[in-house]
């Protein structure tokens, strides 16, 4: 039985339960009902929960939002068996690939759903995360908390993170999913899987953080893509790239027929040269 929900959490790692896929899964055991990501985009967490960080001090979610930098909210428990030590090692690969740092551009709180769980469990995780990321500063952005079970409870019903605790195997049934916060406290977009695209985290942290990261020419590289829910992926938006191949030819035209001009002027100027005969 215990196998059998472990492959279950992680077959429910490729499904988001809307309408179509319900009808998919109408044979599947009872408890899959209880667990899954009801979207809340454009709703406000609590910024004033608090839980305890990886040195057993009392936090404020708040308290760890800095100042216009966006947030990646990683709900975990760090001795899940199968899923979550996928999704924190996904989170994990897709930071490392990243040019941008956590702590610098960006804020990452990978906090617990088991009330169980200890600052110590916390920290060794943390250890263990950041010895390998081995990047600078990255221990002041990357959070790993514990909390009570009423501060779990809502800051996962803030997200519309539904999980499972079974019972018989004393595993939490839950979804892959990470959630992009603004600096606000707003929720911008949901990531799922057990692996994620750079592109498509940093577009979303870009889109959390309302501009406020990165350089100008991934702004206008975002401006092309925008967000497809059917493949949960960042994806071109062909109007916005003619548009900037538009503005490309006519500043490309402006600077040619500026020179033109220019060499056209400077010849009339040039003095011609008489000759006594």
């Amino acid at each position: 039985m215990k196998y059998t929900l472990t492959i279950l959490s992680m077959v429910a790692v490729f499904f988001i339960f809307d309408t179509a896929n319900a009808q998919v899964n109408q044979g599947a055991p009872a408890i899959v009902d209880d667990i899954g990501v009801d979207e809340k985009l454009g709703e406000k967490i609590p910024m004033d929960l608090r839980f305890a960080n990886s040195e057993g001090d009392s936090v404020s979610i708040g308290e760890l939002i800095k100042d216009g930098k966006p947030v990646l909210l990683n709900p975990l428990y760090y001795e899940c068996p199968v899923l979550c030590g996928m999704v924190l090692d996904a989170v994990f690969n897709v930071v490392d690939d990243m040019a941008w740092t956590p702590g610098k551009d960006y804020t990452i709180i990978s906090f617990s759903i088991d009330p169980e769980e200890t600052p110590e469990l916390a920290a060794r995780t943390k250890n263990q995360y950041l010895t390998a990321l081995d990047r600078p500063g990255a221990e002041d952005g990357w959070h790993f908390l514990t909390g009570q079970q009423e501060a779990i409870s809502k800051l996962t019903d803030a997200v519309g993170f539904r999980y499972k605790y079974h019972e018989e195997t004393g595993e939490y049934l839950h979804l892959a999913s990470i959630m992009m916060i603004s600096p606000e406290g707003v929720i911008t977009r949901y990531l799922y899987g057990a692996a994620f695209r750079e592109f498509d985290l940093r577009n979303a942290l870009y889109e959390a953080a309302d501009g406020t990261v990165g350089s100008t020419l991934e702004r206008v590289m975002f401006y092309c893509f925008t967000y497809d829910p059917s493949s949960q992926s960042y994806v071109p938006i062909a109007m916005n790239i003619m548009k900037l191949g538009g503005l490309a030819t006519v500043i490309f035209l402006g600077i040619f027929l500026s020179v033109f001009w220019r060499r056209e002027r400077s010849s009339s100027q040039t003095p011609k040269l008489e000759f006594d005969t």
